[in-house]
């Protein structure tokens, strides 16, 4: 049985190394040339040395895409109309297009390579995407795991945001990445303090922006990021109840939405869940516990699903998702919002609409 499990594992690293092998030799072997990209049927061209994916070719010339996953074909986001030159559809895109995105010609832009002439299709609302250039103010423990990054904008020195909206910080080149990355955060601050932006950042193991954000970031750092991106966002216009459910760092779009609803007097009932393992993984529920004051008709109900003895817990314990099932029996006419990972996601989508509401009502943003 060992020597079964060594020689998977033996393939399994020649397989990756092979992987490697063919990426490199088709980066710097392969010579494409200049390519030209069409974008809009003419309304913008560009060119570019052949080699790089789409997506990338794209940032470096200020043109930001979505992508909260930053390039790795996992979130789905950086969908484009590849009108002419994109090649045949790749297999890392077959789960995040639908048949009629397909159809017509859809696909992600971070798998699609530059070798050739490209014509393709922008929405016109990406060109309003700004890079912003900061200088981290503040870097806060609130975790083991969690930080908080406070951002002061230099150029341009203010930035107009949707609270549950994400920016894209870009992880410059360091002992882990030979080249500039961008991950997705929510944006975790106040609205109203457009010169400053707040983004909770929870250690991955191995990430590579998460190491450097912990590692090497120091208050005083210079630097960039772009956005805002994103639909995530209350609805306005609804009077239905809401449910807030939140993991780890997935708080950070319901710190930004209850300021504003704070601000605005709302008076919708909301309750906000947020799912832990145990207390040392809390936090924000002071912040939490000062909005049920502030605001007329809000509920926080945090959850640890494994407390330990000397937590000393007193309140919710569960899965986040048995809480909410337990604490909402009838989600007909109420709406949900939810932030965190996909597989917490998925099992609350579940949950939700085993008791009454329909897919319209739920809205999500999942980490990638």
């Amino acid at each position: 049985m060992i020597t079964f499990l060594i020689a998977i594992g033996v393939l399994c690293g020649i397989s990756a190394l092979l992987a490697a092998a063919l990426v490199l030799a088709d980066r710097y072997l392969n010579n494409y040339g200049v390519c030209r990209i069409d974008i809009n049927d003419g309304s913008r061209q560009l060119e570019a040395d052949g080699g790089g994916n789409l997506l990338s070719v794209l940032s470096t010339r200020k043109i930001f895409i979505p992508s909260a996953c930053g390039g790795r074909g996992s979130c789905g986001l950086c969908k484009l109309k590849i009108v002419a030159g994109g090649g045949p559809l790749l297999p890392t895109e077959e789960p995040h297009l639908s048949a009629a995105e397909r159809a017509a010609d859809v696909r992600l832009s971070c798998q699609v390579k530059v070798r050739n002439d490209l014509r393709i299709e922008i929405p016109e609302e990406l060109f309003n995407i700004r890079e912003y250039r900061a200088v981290v103010e503040r870097i806060e423990e609130l975790t083991y795991d969690i930080r908080k990054i406070t951002l002061t904008l230099q150029d341009p020195p203010a930035i107009k945001f949707v609270p549950g909206q994400y920016v894209q910080l870009e992880c410059p080149a360091y002992k882990m990445s030979p080249e500039p990355v961008y991950r997705a955060y929510s944006v975790a601050s106040d609205p109203d303090r457009e010169h400053q932006i707040e983004l909770i950042v929870r250690l991955v193991p191995k990430g590579i922006c998460t190491t450097w954000v912990f590692e090497f970031m120091q208050e005083g750092d210079r630097v960039k990021f772009n956005g805002p991106y994103g639909d995530f966002r209350i609805r306005a216009e609804s009077r239905r109840e809401m449910i807030f459910i939140a993991g780890g760092s997935g708080m950070a779009p319901f710190c930004s939405i209850l300021a504003r609803m704070k601000k605005e007097g709302n008076t919708r009932k909301t309750t906000c869940f947020f799912g832990a393992k145990s207390r040392r993984d809390l936090f924000y529920v002071d912040k939490m516990r000062r909005f049920e004051q502030e605001l007329p008709d809000f509920t926080f109900v945090p959850a640890l699903s494994e407390p330990a003895a000397e937590d000393k817990w007193d309140g919710a314990v569960g899965l986040i998702t048995e809480v909410v099932g337990n604490h909402c029996r009838d989600c007909s006419d109420v709406e949900a919002y939810l932030c965190g990972s996909p597989g917490m996601i998925d099992a609350c989508l579940r949950v939700l609409q085993e008791r009454g509401m329909t897919a319209e009502f739920i809205f999500f943003d999942k980490f990638a």
